[in-house]
């Protein structure tokens, strides 16, 4: 919301609406007619950037990337392209990437929107998933940064190093030259009185193979602090070595103010899908707590080489489960758990960080990954309480299988996530149920100024298919917890928190609850029902004295809207 209006993008076209934020009537909307031209990562986008220009003259923008990769500025009250930025209001994206694209059919757009800092339009980008890529050679995901008044491209940040500039031998056998990915496809933050904008990176082609770039690979999977007036590194911290396991930086890191053994920090705390919490001073990126280098397994896959060791916070522990502990397997009856035993002795198990193995036949038919190659946490990220330092995090206990074999029909790479491997029943484990012992889902609360967990709860009743399963007959399960993809609120009284589901979601996650939650103790406070599963993050908002929250909702057979609550007037 700004200056009284709701904005917002809507469908897989991402039409962009503006909204009166008191009656939910539609003031204009725009949409672009893209043709042919392809849509990697096809969603509605996750809403818009906002400029409000310094002085007289031009009125407040609004900018959003198009889903087949175009920069738009809107006229904030008018929804009309604005004269003089780029072409009629529209800037190529897939031009300045140091590489020829063809225009139409390069499978790069963008899944989150730009991010605005001074008068710098800062533009991330997203690629097609990197399981079974067809080709070495994607374009490289690069981040721009462009003049909000004009559209003017002022500064390219190589994610992926050239010869010359720093990172660049973190490439080894000249892997930089054809390399792809690394880029930024959720969304960024900023700090706008130090001018740093914040970039959480995801890995090189491909997700669960690097034999083809050699090297620590910077700056995939990497907290990279950028000035946004000239796109210099101001500092990095690579959360993953050469990963191969799909743990891209997820969400918008959190920029806090921390008070830590009585030191005022201006931090940035980075959630992962391996539940761990990165936390730095966001100035410098000094670590507010040590992190440290510690051996993890490594590969025999030919032609791979992983990395000795990875980074571990010793603060504040991890929010979910990490590695394979066979104590963990569901135990409902001894009969469910023997048959989760049987499914994990056909795999390769471990800690955190085994990598992926070679499909054998009638031998290991895939490492067991925990977290998955969703998380742990996901996109929706953590909401965080300024007043209390507290940040809330809603994770997924969500196991993949993780096979590798050559499959030249599908990819040049020398090996790719193989559609042969073990393939977990739908719910993750025996007859259909999860692999693993409740929770499958939690809310997390983490004190960031003392690094501890505060408390952790189910986010949700046991789903149905679990309460109803015959070999669970006068069982009962308790509250389980869900492995969803909701998105949360926190306010000065309340944490508010959804059940998400849908795309990029557990089995049977999700549901239509709507719940308000006592932040000290995660205590359920009040419930309600919304027309449809969560699909977008909740937001909140004063107008005309009045408090409201809105948020996304939609479900297969229900189309999306949005929902707003208020408060009764007084």
């Amino acid at each position: 919301m700004a200056d009284g209006v709701l904005y917002a993008t809507a469908g897989y076209r991402r039409a962009v609406v503006a909204i009166d934020p008191g009656t939910g009537e539609t003031l204009w909307m725009y949409r672009l007619d893209e043709g042919d031209r392809s849509a990697p990562r096809r969603n509605s986008g996750r809403g818009v950037a906002y400029w409000d220009p310094p002085g007289e003259g031009d009125g407040p923008r609004i900018f959003v990337v198009s889903p087949g990769f175009q920069l738009v500025a809107l006229d904030a009250a008018t929804g009309i392209p604005v004269d003089g930025f780029g072409d009629a209001g529209v800037v190529e994206l897939r031009r300045g990437l140091g590489r020829e694209l063809d225009l139409v059919a390069a499978p790069i757009g963008s899944s989150s929107p730009p991010i605005v800092v001074g008068d710098v339009v800062v533009v991330g980008s997203a690629l097609p998933s990197g399981s079974a890529p067809r080709t070495l050679d994607m374009p490289p995901g690069h981040v721009r940064g462009y003049d909000a008044a004009t559209g003017e491209l002022l500064w390219t940040f190589h994610t992926i190093p050239r010869a010359g500039e720093f990172g660049n031998d973190t490439w080894e056998d000249r892997s930089w030259e054809n390399a792809g990915n690394v880029a930024v496809w959720t969304a960024l933050s900023a700090d706008p009185e130090l001018g740093h904008v914040y970039l959480p990176v995801e890995l090189g082609t491909g997700d669960y193979y690097g034999g083809h770039r050699p090297g620590d690979n910077l700056f995939s999977q990497s907290l990279v602090a950028l000035d946004a007036s000239t796109g210099e590194r101001v500092w990095h911290f690579q959360t993953v070595h050469h990963g191969i396991w799909d743990y891209d930086l997820p969400a918008a890191p959190v920029v806090a103010d921390l008070v830590v053994d009585g030191r005022e920090i201006p931090a940035v705390a980075q959630i992962t899908k391996q539940t761990f919490t990165f936390v730095f001073d966001r100035r410098t990126g000094e670590p507010v707590w040590p992190i440290e280098e510690l051996p993890v397994p490594q590969t025999d896959v030919p032609g791979e080489r992983t990395a000795p060791t990875q980074p571990f916070p010793t603060r504040p522990p991890p929010y979910d489960r990490q590695g394979v502990d066979p104590d963990e397997l569901i135990d409902f009856t001894p009969e469910l758990r023997a048959e989760a035993l049987d499914i994990v002795a056909r795999l390769r198990v471990g800690p955190l960080y085994t990598p992926p193995s070679v499909l054998v036949e009638g031998g290991t038919q895939g490492t067991l990954m925990v977290p998955g190659m969703l998380g742990g946490a996901n996109w929706p990220g953590g909401a965080f309480d300024p007043e209390t330092g507290i940040l809330y995090v809603q994770s997924a206990t969500d196991p993949s299988v993780v096979g590798v074999a050559p499959a030249p029909e599908i990819s040049e790479m020398d090996y790719i996530l193989s559609p042969g491997r073990l393939r977990l029943t739908e719910g993750g484990g025996p007859r259909g149920l999860p692999l693993f012992k409740p929770p499958w889902g939690r809310i997390t609360a983490i004190d960031l100024n003392a690094g501890e967990l505060v408390w952790q709860v189910p986010n949700g009743d046991a789903p149905d298919y679990v309460k109803n399963h015959p070999a669970l007959e006068g069982v009962d399960v308790g509250r389980t917890g869900r492995p969803d993809r909701g998105g949360m609120l926190a306010t000065s009284t309340l944490l508010f928190a959804g059940e998400g589901g849908g795309m990029y979601a557990g089995y049977e996650s999700g549901g239509n609850r709507f719940r308000a939650h006592d932040k000290a103790t995660g205590e359920i406070v009040a419930e309600i029902e919304l027309p449809a599963n969560q699909t977008g993050l909740p937001m909140t908002y004063m107008h005309e004295g009045r408090q409201f929250i809105v948020l996304a909702v939609g479900a297969r057979g229900h189309p999306g809207e949005l929902v707003a609550l208020a408060l009764p007037r007084f």
